[in-house]
């Protein structure tokens, strides 16, 4: 049997972010940065049990990122695979989880069916990292939360059949917006977040007949726009093979499915 890889933002943002992603046999969150309660909510509204959930998987220790982590795995006795820096920089908000599995940026593991491999990306937390999952030879690469383009990001990230990837702010909007000049040198730093402008650029050269998904995700509610994000990006891909979509913080996206 042909199983499909899917994938489904259920929010995205600096008030909380969650991806799942599922093969039809194993199914996983990335993140988990909503309350429990509202992850559940959202994956019920996509028609999804949260009771087929095998795995959590954590790339940073940011609040947004992690504030439903220890709910969903005691709730749900979900393990928590996290680098050993996140795990322990995580503990206090967490609290105690159901199961902690270690992982290393560069070293591949498995939850059941899916192959992870985790990589480094520069953030400001203690071990950033962004994943790409596979089944199959099919790949999907989530990046987000990095305040530049490493070689290393964009060697992990080629040959992605569906790529989520950081668009966070647009530089205009950034530089006149209302936030203190040190939270604008913080977002504009090398640990800081893409903008429009470095996304549209990444995925100049990430682009190829084969990826089928692009979600540009983490948009700055104060400093972008989903119609600043879009027209900056869509340029960068064919739209006769890839689709172009943006993730919202207030409602889960769509699942999205690869051939």
């Amino acid at each position: 049997m042909d199983f499909r890889l899917a994938l489904c933002v259920l929010g995205s943002g600096s008030k909380g972010n969650a991806i799942y992603i599922t093969d039809g046999i194993t199914s996983i969150l990335v993140d988990s940065g909503l309350s429990g309660i509202e992850i559940e909510r959202r994956l019920k509204s996509a028609g999804i049990s949260p009771r087929i959930l095998d795995a959590i998987v954590v790339t940073h220790e940011h609040a947004d990122h992690i504030s439903g982590v220890g709910v969903l795995s005691r709730r749900l006795s979900l393990p928590v695979y996290a680098s050993k820096a996140t795990a322990c920089r995580s503990a206090e908000l967490t609290g105690k989880l159901h199961k902690i599995v270690h992982f290393e940026c560069g070293s591949e593991f498995a939850v059941n069916t899916l192959t992870l491999r985790p990589f480094s990306l520069p953030h400001d937390a203690e071990d950033p990292a962004g994943v790409i999952v596979s089944r199959n030879g099919r790949k999907i690469g989530i990046a987000t939360d990095m305040g530049t383009v490493t070689s290393l990001s964009k060697e992990h990230l080629k040959g992605c059949s569906l790529l989520v990837l950081e668009a966070n702010h647009d530089l205009k909007m950034l530089e006149e917006g209302p936030y203190p000049w040190s939270l604008k040198q913080r977002i504009r730093s090398r640990t800081g977040h893409l903008s429009n402008e470095q996304a549209r650029d990444l995925l100049k050269e990430l682009r190829h007949p084969c990826l089928e998904h692009v979600v540009l995700a983490h948009l700055s509610e104060t400093n972008n726009t989903p119609q600043k994000a879009y027209r900056e990006i869509c340029g960068a891909v064919n739209s006769r093979h890839t689709s172009l979509h943006v993730a919202e913080q207030n409602r889960s996206g769509g699942l999205l499915f690869l051939k």
